[in-house]
C-alpha cells in the first residue's frame, strides 16, 4: 500500500473523532506501531490536530466528514471524482479537458498547490473545506464568459442560504464574505481559441472547519463551523447542493447572460452602499459601490458619476 494510502485509511479510522490504540491501528493495516507513530506526523502535516494520550491511543481534534463519491454521484448525476489528495482540482480538469463531460466535477479532502486569483496560495488542510472544481464547456466562446465568476458566486451563496447557511455576502468579482470575513475563493480558468468555444474550469475553496491555527493566511477569515456555531456539517451534502446549484446557474446563463443574475447578485453584494477603494494597477479609484450592471463590471458612484469598471480589486476605505 503506497504511503499516501496508509494516511488516508489512518484518517477514516480516525474520522469518528474516537481515541484509537496505535497497536490496533497497525493491526487493521498490517504495519507496526512505530509506523503509525510515523504517519500521524505525516497527518498533522496535512493540517489536521492529533491528540496523542497514553494508553488511549490517537485521536483527532474534531470528527470529520470525509467525501462521499457515491453520494455526490448519485443525487447529482454528473460525473464526479473525489481524491484524498491533489495538486489542485483546477489543473485535474485543465489538464483533462478534451475528455470532459459538462458538469464534470473534482473534489479533493487536500490540495498541495491549491491557488486563487493572481496566483496566490489558497491554504487546503485536509478534510477541513471543500475544494472543487466544475468544467464546462460554452459554446458562445470566450467573450461570453465575462461575469462568469459572479454568476457562480451567486449560485453558491443561495445553495448556502438553501443549506441555512444565512447571511453571506459577495464581494466583486469572485469572493465569499460574512462579517466583512472571507469565506469563500472562485477561480474561473478558461482555455479556447477566437471563434471556437469556451472551456471553462470554475473552481472554488470553501472554508468549512478550518482551524484557527492554520498557517499562511494573511487576510481575516471565517468558516461555516463559526456561522452556524457547529462542527457538525455534512460535506458531502453541501457539495451536492452547491454542484446542483452552479450547474442549473450556468444553465441559466448560457440562455440569458447576466441580466436575470443582476437583481440576485445586488441583493447580496456586501459593499452596495459603501464606501471603497478600487486598485487598478498603480491606480486607485474611489467611490461608493452601486452594485453591478448587466456586463458584470461593478458600479462605484465617483465624483465623476457613475462609473463601470471591469478590473481590479475592491478594498473597503479607512473611513467606512
Amino acid at each position: 500500500m503506497k504511503e499516501s494510502s496508509v494516511k488516508y485509511e489512518i484518517i477514516k479510522q480516525l474520522s469518528d473523532g474516537e481515541f484509537h490504540s496505535g497497536e490496533r491501528l497497525g493491526e487493521r493495516l498490517g504495519i507496526s506501531r512505530a509506523a503509525i507513530s510515523k504517519h500521524m506526523k505525516g497527518i498533522q502535516e496535512l493540517g489536521l490536530e492529533v491528540f496523542s494520550v497514553q494508553r488511549k491511543g490517537y485521536r483527532l481534534a474534531q470528527p470529520l466528514y470525509l467525501l462521499n463519491e457515491a453520494q455526490i454521484r448519485s443525487k447529482t448525476n454528473l460525473n464526479t471524482h473525489v481524491f484524498p489528495s491533489i495538486d489542485s482540482t483546477n489543473q485535474y480538469l485543465l489538464d483533462r479537458v478534451p475528455q470532459l463531460e459538462n458538469g464534470e466535477t473534482c473534489l479533493a479532502e487536500y490540495q498541495s498547490q491549491g491557488r486563487g486569483r493572481r496566483g496566490r496560495e489558497w491554504v487546503s488542510p485536509f478534510g477541513s473545506n471543500l475544494y472543487m472544481s466544475m468544467y464546462w464547456r460554452l459554446d458562445a466562446g470566450m467573450a461570453a464568459a465575462v461575469g462568469l465568476s459572479l454568476v457562480v458566486g451567486v449560485a453558491i451563496v443561495e445553495a448556502l442560504e438553501k443549506s441555512g447557511i444565512n447571511g453571506v455576502k459577495l464581494k466583486w468579482p469572485n469572493d465569499l464574505y460574512y462579517q466583512d470575513k472571507k469565506l469563500a475563493g472562485i477561480l474561473v480558468e478558461m482555455s479556447g481559441q477566437a471563434g471556437g468555444a469556451a472551456h471553462l474550469v470554475i473552481g472554488m475553496g470553501l472554508n468549512i472547519a478550518m482551524s484557527e491555527q492554520a498557517k499562511n493566511i494573511t487576510q481575516p477569515w471565517t468558516s461555516v463551523s463559526q456561522i452556524l456555531d457547529s462542527d457538525d456539517i455534512d460535506r458531502s451534502q453541501l457539495a451536492t447542493t452547491i454542484i446542483q446549484a452552479c450547474k442549473t446557474a450556468l444553465e441559466d446563463y448560457e440562455l440569458q447572460g447576466m441580466v436575470g443574475f443582476v437583481p440576485r447578485w445586488n441583493r447580496l453584494d456586501n459593499f452596495i452602499g459603501r464606501s471603497v477603494k478600487l486598485i487598478m494597477g498603480p491606480r486607485e479609484i474611489q467611490g461608493v459601490v452601486e452594485g453591478i450592471n448587466d456586463q458584470g463590471a461593478v458600479l462605484l458612484k465617483t465624483e465623476n458619476g457613475i462609473e463601470a469598471f471591469v478590473g481590479g480589486e475592491i478594498s473597503l476605505r479607512k473611513n467606512d
